[in-house]
Parts: C-alpha cells; structure tokens; sequence
C-alpha cells in the first residue's frame, strides 16, 4: 500500500500558502522574481565610478559638464574604485551633508543648500545614463532614494527707480573703468540678459541694421533681442576701441588692454557698489535683480506673454499653460516694448 504524504496537491490551498511565503521572503531579501528567470552571466558588468563618469562626460553638453564637473571629481576621489551599485541611499546622505558642511561660502550663499543640491542633480545624471544603457535598473539606482533638498524661493525682487539711478551713478563715477561698468549695467537693462549671455556676446553677433543682438545663454538656447540705436552704436564703439572688432568670433566685452571680461569683473562690481551702497550688500544685489527688474516692468506695461518672449522664455514648457501656444509674442512686440522702456524709437517696433 502507497502512502502520499504530500501535504496537498498542485493548486490546493497549500500550494497557494507555499507560495505566498516565498513571495515574501524573496520580498524581504529585496530580490525580484523575473530577477530569478535571468542568467546573472547575461548581464553586463557595473562600472566603477572613475570608468563611468568619464564616459557620461562625453555624452553631457559642455555647460553640463562645467557646471557638474567639480562634483563628479569629488565622486572620483571619495568612490572612483568603486562600482556604482556599492554605494547606499545613507552613504549618498552622508556624502551630500560632507559636501554641505564644505561649501565656499558666497555672497549669496545659503548655507550650502545650493551645493547639495547640485550633487545630487550630479549624481542622478551618472546613475540616468547607467539606468538608460542598462546597466542597473531603477529600483537599483540608491540616487533614486535620495531626496533632493527643496529649492528655496528667490528672494530677488525688481529694483526700484531710485535704486536703479543709484547703482548706474556709483558705475559710472566710481571704479579703474566707469566705461565698462555702465555699459555692462546698459546692456543687462535693456536686454535682461542673463551674465553669461553677455560674456558670450560676438561682434559678429550685432546687427546694426535691426538693432538686433543675438544672445546665447544657458541650456543651448538662442535668441535675437533687440536694443536700442544708442546701445549699438555703444557696443559698436567698445569693439572697435578694445580690438574686439579683429576677431568677430571672439568675445566682445573687453578690458582697455584687449583682454576679454570675466565673472570677476560682476563680483568686483558688485562689491565696489556694495561699499557706496550698503543695502546691495545686504540684499546681495547682482547682475540677475537688473534682470528682474526689467522683466517686472516689462510684464506690468506689455503682460505676461511679451514678457514671457522679452526673457527668452520660448519654450511652451515653461508656463505649462496651453494658452502660450497661441499667444506667443513675436521680436517687433519686444521692440515695442523696449521702445517704451529705452524712449527711443525702434526699427522693428510696432
């Protein structure tokens, strides 16, 4: 006589009890079913840190790749012999409050906010690009578990009028090159150009027919801003004057020696007016406020869409607002604008 000493057949409560425990064990060990179906042989293996980053750099843009590059250099000295999947969400943690606590404290710091912020943006666009050449997957991507620290609001405002005249007067009768200064503040007030876009002007970038400026500014984007006659015919001036008109290609905003601007010459700007101005120290007043400032006004006379158009916001993502789509403005609305504002008459104005 045969004995089944089976606890119960296939598909019999059980069966369904036997599994339903090792649904939860294999739950608890962290560990996917269809992980099982899988021959661990068929997967590529992990890179190292120090192998990985330098391939996610060639695939980065250029402005990418500067504002994340110091960033993944400190990854590659704390992890570089390490793959990616070593480190933990904690482990991330406890880098971002290192990186943190070590922040070069600006003039417009905030205690670090800004720098663990951009680790973690570092460190999410290395582990994107594993997750997109499959090389991990996304519930093994600890970057994905880390929080990013919220962004505090901006406490940039627009400037007033009087606060306007006090900065352009301390430009121009203060400072080795007055010249300089009020310019740079003309071009930010008439553009609202971002400080890179200035630093990337060309002389080949003026039309001088139009009084038209192309501006390139950050994430690739392009645009024709218009100026005044008088601001071109400044620019002008200023490239033949500092040999910038030799090189059209070449940066336009120059020393009196030739040698072409840099950040420094806005920081120490900056703190120049700070000393005769106590209050842009105290609310680290930058080249940015100008921006706002304009675009505050331009917003409050022309609304939102010329405004929208007037900063170079031309991606309809932006407002998440399908209304843009249709009520998008055109160049000779900036121009109407900006002759407004300037009190010069514009040849693409409306």
């Amino acid at each position: 006589m045969t004995t089944n000493l089976s606890p119960a057949g296939p598909g019999t409560t059980g069966d369904r009890e036997l599994m339903a425990a090792a649904r939860m064990m294999l739950q608890r060990m962290g560990v996917d079913p269809a992980d099982l179906m899988t021959d661990p042989a068929d997967r590529p293996p992990v890179p190292t840190f120090d192998a990985y980053i330098s391939e996610v750099e060639k695939a980065v843009s250029p402005g990418t790749a500067k504002t994340y590059g110091s960033y993944w250099n400190r990854i590659r000295a704390k992890w570089g012999t390490r793959t990616l999947l070593e480190p933990t969400a904690t482990e991330i943690k406890q880098f971002e409050e290192e990186i943190k606590a070590n922040a070069v404290p600006r003039r417009n710091s905030r205690g670090g906010r800004g720098t663990a912020e951009n680790f973690i943006a570092a460190l999410r666009c290395i582990y994107r690009h594993a997750e997109d050449d499959e090389l991990i997957k996304p519930d093994e991507n600890p970057a994905r578990r880390t929080a990013k620290p919220r962004r505090q609001g901006s406490n940039r405002h627009a400037l007033s009028n009087d606060q306007m005249s006090e900065i352009n007067f301390y430009a121009g009768t203060t400072g080795d090159d007055p010249e300089l200064d009020t310019l740079l503040l003309r071009l930010h007030t008439e553009s609202a150009c971002r400080t890179g876009g200035a630093l990337a002007l060309r002389p080949r970038d003026l039309n001088e027919d139009q009084c038209l400026i192309y501006l390139r500014e950050k994430d690739g984007t392009t645009r024709w801003q218009p100026v005044s006659r008088s601001l071109m015919t400044a620019l002008l001036d200023h490239t033949e004057a500092r040999g910038a008109a030799d090189d059209p290609s070449g940066q336009l905003l120059r020393y009196r020696n030739g040698n072409p601007i840099t950040h420094r010459r806005y920081d120490h700007l900056w703190v120049r007016l700070g000393r005769h101005l106590p209050w842009i120290t105290t609310l680290n007043v930058s080249a940015h406020w100008i921006r706002h400032t304009t675009l505050t006004w331009v917003e409050r006379n022309f609304g939102f869409a010329i405004a929208h158009a007037y900063a170079g916001h031309f991606d309809e993502g932006d407002t998440k607002n399908a209304t843009m789509t249709y009520v998008k403005a055109a160049v000779h609305d900036v121009a109407t604008a900006l002759s407004a504002l300037t009190g010069e008459p514009h040849p693409l104005a409306s």
